[in-house]
Formats: structure tokens, C-alpha cells, sequence
């Protein structure tokens, strides 16, 4: 249960109880400052504690926006502030300093706003949210009232609440094909009691009987299959519409809503491959499947390691920023760069034309062709960017670019023993010897025949290069191309030698355990993005490291016969599986009942 303390003189007419009452606050009210510091401590110090001023004249979602968000330790508005568990001692020792200044008289002026005042005072981080239109005052006199109550009139709560629930940036097909009515059905299951939570699960059903569908092979089949992507896709934007019209955020809830959308796509990418072997045709895409799987993870990764590298960095300008921003200033520009890169929207809504009216293979060429256009438009555009861009990069940069790149015992021994040697090598060591060793290993198994003993040569020399590449801080202006190199390399390694192997099995064995290895890699992402830190040491030593996997496919692929590969791989890929997902589970888990902060990603649509 929360607490709003009420402090002030009442006013007559006023609906401040009801509207905190309405959002689930048990309403207390306060004569003067020693009676609200008294409230105050009598509140349990693992509830949200409000400070509302009693004359405060304001839309219930104005109200809702400053005093009910998850995500903040402390919040304010005009005339009131709030205080989570994790906020609460820094509350408690302004409102002291209040009481103790005031000597408890009588409130004249407000109580929360001069609370707020000694917060900033402190230096302490509180959070105001942007309210547009809305109103939140507290007016000095009767004919500021009724000017505040005349400017309440004029706006609509509901209409600002309901065009808030919707992502301010987002894909053309989403904004326009999706959104206009995707935020009614947010609205009808948060009214409903339905949780943000609930309906992502739903979404994950959806995508999964339309993989079902699309494994049946057949022409029907395909057709249901895009029809379900597509409801799947609208529910995935419920979701989180309707986290932003109820402020329903947490920490599982985002991890949940990323790694649903990962394990649909990829889940339907099999459906896909398994339908093409299935039906008339017999037809085997499953190293394109593959191949559509690596090449979006990649290009996620490159989003990923770009985005941690210079998100806190100082003297961030470049050029090539300063034309993007331009570009973004121009509307048709706008919609036209949003799309080229092929966000989730018009990815899926390809996919799920493309499956109803033609074949898996086409839908494969098609997809490969958009993504790989994607990733080089916008690793290019990236690149520049840091080549032009005068920047240096924090420690914390540093360090979430080397949990990314997921180097396991062998790279990081070889690292540690070269660490002094290496700091004098140029600034561009690291992409390039990732560059160098992923390409090698990746060429030997291609260019070699299966069973021959050049693979675990190149895979040795990657451990090396990989190991080479970390050895010093990833500071430099392109270190954060080395977590999609390892990726490219790894991923790429089991692909060709699966393919190599020209077994039944091989290729969806090696998309098991690429889709296990990835879900791990996704899974270190959003613990960054939540601030919990990478994955346990004991984790990554135990899947053994980027290096490490791709050095024992390679032994295996040298010692086993073809069949036997592909037991292997399978073996692999359920043993992987089973521990990420495990430790996975159990941390989000228990980051949840633990109270971890709310997180809400707003960014780039995936």
C-alpha cells in the first residue's frame, strides 16, 4: 500500500483525496510540517511515500506520471514528490531540515515544493516528468484556482493518457499500420486487469502457433502463419502500451518483452525451415535460416556495443552525427531511414507477406538481402560516426564493451599474460585482430573439407587473436566492433561446418545451439541495460567463452564422423540451453521479488 500525506489547509471542492485514493494511496493529512515529519516516519520503509500540498489543482494523469512510476527512486511535480524504498532516506533528511528551519508551524506555502528544493540542494537525482499539456499547480489565491480549474477543462486527460501510451519513436509500419488502434486494445486490457506481462506471453503463444503453422508446409499453413505474425506483432505493441498507459513497469517485464521477441522470430525462422523441408518441394533452407538468425543477432550486437560504448562518453560530436540530426529534421527523410534499416515492424510484416504468398526461400532471400543491406547502412554510418567523432570513453564503457565481447578462460589467460606488451600497440589493434581471427577460422572451415585438422589451426589462432583483442581496455574509437566481430566469427564457424557436413540434422542442430549461445548473449545485454552487471564469472567459464566453444566445435568437427558431429552439436546445444537459461530464469527472478528498479526500454525499435 502507498501513502499520500496531505499537507496544508484544505480547500473546499477539492477532488485531491479521491484522485489519490483513485491510484491506490491511503490518504493521510497534515496541519503543519512536525505533523507530516511524524506521518512520515510512520509509514513502513518499504512503501512509496507521496507529499502532496492540499491546494493542488491538477489532471489525475499528471498525478499518476509524477507520484506512481516504478522506475524512479524520487519523483515531483508542481506541489507534490515521492519517495520509493530506495529514495526514502533522502526524504526523510529534507523534510528534518524543514521541520527542524520552520520550527513546525503552520504551512503557508508548499510544503512538497520546498522539499523538493532542499532534494536539488542535496544534489540528489529527482525525477519531473514531462507533462505536455497536462496541468499540475498549486494556485496562491482563489483566482489562480480558478484559472488552474479552467486550464484542467480545457484539456483531455484521457486523450493525453491514451497518445502517451504509444512509443514517441517508432517504425513507419507501426506508427501507421498498428498504433491507431493497437492503443484501444492497450486501454481495454488495462481496464480490464490485465498486465503487461500477461499479454507478451500472449504474443509468444501466437508467434508460436504461427511457427506451428508455418511447419506444416503447406499453402494454408503459410497463410495462417503470416496472419498470426502479424496479431503476434500487435500484441507485442500492446504490451508495451499498455506499461506506458498504467506506468506498469518492471524488471521482468523488460526482460521478458526482449527475449520473447528474440525467441518468436527465431522460433519462426525454423517454423519456416521446417514447413520448405516438408512440403512439395522438399526444399532445405535451413542454412539460410541459419544465416537469417546470425545476421540479425549480429546486427543487434553492433546496436548494442555502439550504443554502451558512447552513451556516457564526454566530448561526444561528430560531423556525421551533426548530418544525421539534420536529416531527422526533415520529415520524409525521417521515415525513409527508419525503414531502410528494417526495424521489427516491417521486418515481420515482410516475413508474413511473403510466407502467405510465396515459398520459405523466397522469404529467406528477401530477409537476408533487407538485413544485410541494414547492417552495412548502418555499421557504415556508425563507423564514421567514431572515426570523426572526438570522444574518450569512461571506464564504464570499457568495461560493458568486454562483458559483451563474452571471452572465456582461454582468451582471457592468453590476455592476461600479454597484458603489459600489448599496451603498446596502436589503438586499432583490437578490431582488427578480431577482424583477422574470426575470418580465419571462418574461411579455413569453408575453404577445407570436413574431418581435416586446418580448422582447429585457425580456431588456436582465433583463441589467440581473441585473446589479443582484450588484453587491453576497449577504449579506442572502434573497439566496440569487437563483441559482432566475436559474434560473426562464432556463429559463422558452426554454420559453414554444419553445412560442411552435409548430414540431415547437421544445420538444425547448429541452429540450436547458435539460437542457446545467442539467448546468452541477449541475456548479458539486458542485464547491462539494467544495471545489474554481467552475467557470473562461473557462467561464462562454464559454456567456455566465445573462443572456447568454436575451438571445440572444431576438434569435433576434426574427430567425428558427419553423424556424430551432429549428435555432438545437439548435445552442445542442450547443454548450453539448460544453463543459460537456468541462471538466467533465477536471476530475473529473483532481481523482481528482489525489488530491483523498474526498467523501461525506450530506444531503437529492434
Amino acid at each position: 500500500m502507498s501513502t499520500a500525506i496531505l499537507t496544508g489547509q484544505p480547500v473546499p471542492g477539492s477532488s485531491i483525496e479521491a484522485d489519490l485514493r483513485s491510484l491506490g494511496f491511503d490518504v493521510r493529512s497534515a496541519a503543519d510540517t512536525a505533523e507530516a515529519e511524524t506521518l512520515l516516519a510512520a509509514v513502513p520503509g518499504e512503501e512509496r511515500v507521496a507529499l502532496v500540498d492540499a491546494r493542488f489543482v491538477g489532471h489525475v494523469h499528471a498525478l499518476r506520471l509524477g507520484l506512481t512510476d516504478p522506475r524512479f527512486p524520487l519523483a515531483a511535480i508542481p506541489g507534490a514528490v515521492t519517495a520509493q524504498p530506495a529514495g526514502r532516506q533522502a526524504l526523510t533528511r529534507a523534510m528534518a531540515r524543514e521541520n527542524s528551519a520552520g520550527g513546525g508551524t503552520t504551512l503557508v506555502d508548499s510544503l512538497a515544493d520546498r522539499i523538493l528544493t532542499a532534494l536539488d540542494t542535496d544534489g540528489t537525482e529527482v525525477h519531473r516528468p514531462e507533462l505536455g499539456s497536462l496541468v499540475a499547480a498549486v494556485p496562491a489565491d482563489a483566482q489562480a484556482r480558478n484559472e488552474s480549474r479552467q486550464a484542467l477543462t480545457a484539456v483531455d486527460d484521457e486523450a493525453v493518457r491514451l497518445k502517451s501510451a504509444v512509443k514517441s519513436r517508432d517504425g513507419f509500419f507501426t506508427t501507421y499500420c498498428i498504433s491507431p488502434y493497437s492503443r484501444y486494445i492497450a486501454r481495454w486490457c488495462a481496464r480490464r486487469g490485465l498486465t503487461p506481462n500477461q499479454v507478451t506471453t500472449a504474443s509468444l503463444i501466437t508467434a508460436l502457433i504461427a511457427a506451428a503453422c508455418a511447419a506444416t508446409g503447406t499453402r494454408g499453413g503459410f497463410v495462417a502463419a503470416g496472419v498470426l505474425l502479424i496479431a503476434s506483432f500487435v500484441l507485442d505493441c500492446v504490451d508495451g502500451q499498455i506499461a506506458r498507459y498504467s506506468l506498469q513497469y518492471s524488471t521482468l517485464g523488460a526482460w521478458l518483452d526482449a527475449t520473447f521477441d528474440r525467441a518468436k522470430e527465431y522460433a519462426y525462422y525454423a517454423g519456416l525451415a521446417l514447413g520448405a523441408a516438408r512440403g512439395g518441394g522438399h526444399d532445405d533452407v535451413w542454412a539460410l535460416a541459419l544465416g537469417a538468425m546470425v545476421l540479425q543477432t549480429c546486427r543487434h550486437v553492433v546496436d548494442f556495443s555502439f550504443n554502451e560504448a558512447n552513451h556516457d562518453a564526454t566530448a561526444n560530436t561528430s560531423p556525421t552525427a551533426a548530418l544525421s540530426g539534420k536529416l531527422d529534421s526533415v520529415g520524409w527523410t525521417v521515415w525513409v531511414r527508419r525503414m531502410i534499416v528494417l526495424p521489427i515492424g516491417e521486418r515481420w510484416a515482410m516475413i508474413a507477406v511473403l510466407t502467405a504468398a510465396t515459398t520459405p526461400r523466397i522469404t529467406f532471400y528477401a530477409l537476408l538481402i533487407g538485413c544485410a543491406f541494414a547492417a552495412t547502412y548502418t555499421t557504415a554510418g556508425r563507423v564514421l560516426r567514431s572515426l570523426t567523432r572526438k570522444a574518450r570513453r569512461t571506464d564504464r564503457a570499457a568495461g560493458a564493451l568486454a562483458d559483451l565481447a563474452d571471452s572465456g578462460p582461454l582468451a582471457q589467460g592468453f590476455a592476461e599474460a600479454i597484458k603489459k606488451p600489448a599496451r603498446a600497440l596502436p589503438g586499432f589493434t583490437a578490431p582488427v585482430v578480431a577482424l583477422l581471427g574470426g575470418l580465419a577460422v571462418v574461411l579455413t572451415a569453408a575453404l577445407t573439407g570436413f574431418g581435416g585438422p586446418w580448422p582447429i589451426v585457425a580456431a588456436v589462432a582465433y583463441v589467440l587473436t581473441s585473446g589479443l583483442a582484450v588484453a587491453r581496455p576497449l577504449k579506442g574509437a572502434l573497439d566496440w566492433l569487437v563483441p559482432p566481430l566475436f559474434r560473426a566469427a562464432e556463429y559463422g564457424t558452426v554454420l559453414v561446418l554444419a553445412a560442411r557436413a552435409d548430414v540431415n540434422g547437421a544445420l538444425p542442430a547448429a541452429f540450436g545451439l547458435v539460437a542457446a549461445v545467442a539467448y546468452h548473449h541477449y541475456d548479458t545485454v539486458y542485464r547491462i541495460r539494467g544495471d545489474a552487471g554481467a552475467p557470473p564469472a562461473w557462467l561464462v567459464r562454464s559454456i567456455g567463452g566465445h573462443e572456447g566453444r568454436t575451438l571445440l566445435v572444431t576438434v569435433l568437427a576434426a574427430l567425428l564422423t558427419a553423424s556424430q558431429f551432429t549428435v555432438a552439436l545437439t548435445a552442445l546445444a542442450v547443454a548450453v540451453a539448460l544453463v543459460v537459461l537456468v541462471e538466467s530464469i533465477r536471476f530475473w527472478v529473483a532481481a523482481h521479488k528482489g525489488g530491483a528498479p523498474a526498467v523501461h526500454d525506450e530506444g531503437e525499435p529492434a
